[in-house]
This record gives structure tokens, C-alpha cells and sequence, in this order.
């Protein structure tokens, strides 16, 4: 499982010209599902993001979390983060999840962020959006549940 993370002033998602969710300071999640992707996976990105020390304490140091600012999500579904360009032009994404696990795991992906106290909107699973993005620094962290398989460097 991977996710964009993006520190946010705002963010909005429109579907046909309608504002189908909003939020203030924040982070967007932009979610992509892999083949093999499990509950172990999921609950380790969901600990990362609510825990993710990104936002600035009172000295201008990224020392804060979602959690401490009381910060909003906005979760997007985002197949892509799975493409391939290894070979040729055209992305391949044969290593993204059938619709129907990626929806069940978006779903419950947003479903444990709620758990966690943190107020979530969403766009639509599946649906073609426009996502407003007020990336707040730029600060933009690419999570991947692969990470926590592999060996720490340094």
C-alpha cells in the first residue's frame, strides 16, 4: 500500500464541477492498493499518517503531528502510485489492486483514520476528480507499507 502525503493550508475534491469534499489544515492522502496488500499493511500507513511529525511546534520545527494540531484528511484513491514505467512510454498497472480490494481497502483505510479521532472527507472511489491541493511548505512524503520489510539504512 502507498500514499502521497501532503501537508496542506486546504484541500478540496470536485466531481463534475461539485465540491464533494473540503478540508482546512491538514494533510491529503492520495491512497494507492497494491496486489498483496493486507490489514497489517493498511495499519501501519494509518499509524504513519495520524503520527507523521510534519507540522511545525511554536520554534518552526516539523516536531508536531495530525493528531497534535487537531488536523483534518482528506483521502483520495489513487491507482497511479502503482504504475510502472520500467518499460516503454504507456504506465503499466498490473500491481494495483483489482477495484474491488482497492475500494474495500480505501474504505477501511478512511473507516481507521475516523477511529483515530481524526475528521476525514473523501472523494469518490473510481470516480474521474479534480483535487485541490494547497500544499502547505511544499511538504510532500511518499509512505509505502513495503518500508516496513526492509532493513533500515544508517
Amino acid at each position: 500500500m502507498r500514499t502521497l502525503v501532503q501537508r496542506v493550508k486546504e484541500g478540496a475534491v470536485l466531481i463534475d464541477g461539485r465540491e464533494v469534499g473540503k478540508i482546512g489544515k491538514g494533510v491529503v492522502v492520495l491512497l494507492g492498493v497494491g496486489q498483496g496488500d493486507t490489514m497489517e499493511d493498511l495499519d501501519y500507513l494509518v499509524d504513519k499518517v495520524v503520527n507523521l511529525r510534519i507540522f511545525s511546534d511554536e520554534e518552526g520545527k516539523m516536531n508536531l503531528s495530525l493528531i497534535d494540531v487537531g488536523g483534518e484528511a482528506l483521502v483520495v484513491s489513487q491507482f497511479t502510485l502503482y504504475a510502472d514505467c520500467r518499460k516503454g512510454r504507456r504506465p503499466s498497472f498490473t500491481d494495483a489492486a483489482p477495484p474491488e480490494k482497492g475500494k474495500e481497502m480505501y474504505e477501511a483505510f478512511v473507516n481507521k483514520l475516523r477511529e483515530k479521532g481524526i475528521k476525514v472527507e473523501t472523494g469518490e472511489f473510481g470516480a474521474m476528480m479534480l483535487v485541490k491541493i494547497y500544499n502547505d511548505g511544499p511538504v510532500t512524503i511518499m509512505l509505502d507499507s513495503e518500508d516496513r520489510r526492509r532493513p533500515r539504512r544508517g
